[in-house]
């Protein structure tokens, strides 16, 4: 008797053997018990739900003026305005200078009295570039 002759006689025999053990002895129902005993209580999903986002207001100059001036009000009446009423807090101050830390933004480091590049001859001379540009579009 050769390897593939005893092979093909106790392959069914040995799967009837593990089906028989798995299935009728009740292996398999003690394994699955003993698993879920080891899980203790199941893992359930549960799905958040996002709020759904407003879409943006967007208001006019006249309309934030008259917000912000509502704010003052309310801030001023909180903190005794009567004691404030007609007086500028912020009257003859002015910025302070750039602080001496590296931040990340852009004019990190720029006095804010910095008057920066003039572009007044740039504006000035964008008419002739821009005919100049017109006119290579045109192929002259």
């Amino acid at each position: 008797m050769n390897k593939k002759e005893l092979k093909k006689m106790l392959k069914p025999l040995i799967k009837e053997c593990i089906k028989e053990v798995m299935f009728e002895d009740g292996t398999l129902s003690t394994i699955i018990a003993e698993v879920m005993q080891g899980v203790g209580q199941p893992i359930v999903e549960a799905k958040q739900r996002t709020p759904k986002r407003k879409k943006p207001i967007y208001e006019t100059d006249d309309q934030a003026k008259t917000r912000l001036d509502a704010k003052r009000k309310q801030m001023m009446e909180s903190i005794g305005g009567d004691a404030y009423n007609g007086v500028n807090l912020f009257e003859g101050t002015t910025p302070t200078s750039a602080p001496t830390q590296q931040g990340q933004g852009p004019l990190d480091g720029i006095d804010p009295k910095d008057p920066g590049v003039d572009i007044s001859s740039v504006m000035k001379k964008s008419t002739a570039i821009w005919s100049k540009m017109k006119g290579k579009q045109n192929g002259k």
